[in-house]
């Protein structure tokens, strides 16, 4: 399956980058984790990342996540994931990725929580 990315603004400053698909080493990831590296470059303080339509993701993929989620905390900044679901959810719990960033069930959740 093809991974599919696309970006939204809620307003007034939340950025959801909805990534569907797999998430797997290759071109595509790299081209993904390039574009979310940019946008916070640009300024995107409070970023959720939509993973509700993603089916799978090896570590590569973990990794992606995980080296945003440092970024965005050094430039003074908040990432959140949410809809991790099935075969996703299982790699989240085994590499305990909550302990690095936060998950919620949904993108309403998710922006109730990253201003908090």
């Amino acid at each position: 399956m093809v991974t599919e990315t696309k970006t939204r603004k809620i307003e007034p400053d939340i950025t959801v980058v909805e990534i569907s698909g797999t998430l797997h080493l290759g071109n595509t990831l790299i081209h993904t984790e390039t574009a979310i590296k940019r946008m916070i470059d640009d300024g995107v303080r409070k970023l959720i990342v939509d993973i509700s339509g993603l089916n799978y993701i090896d570590s590569a993929g973990i990794g992606l996540l995980v080296s945003c989620a440092g970024q965005i905390h050094e430039a003074g900044g908040k990432m959140r994931i949410v809809g991790a679901r099935g075969v996703v959810a299982k790699s989240f719990e085994v590499v305990k990725i909550a302990l690095v960033v936060p998950l919620d069930g949904d993108v309403e959740a998710a922006c109730r929580n990253i201003g908090a």
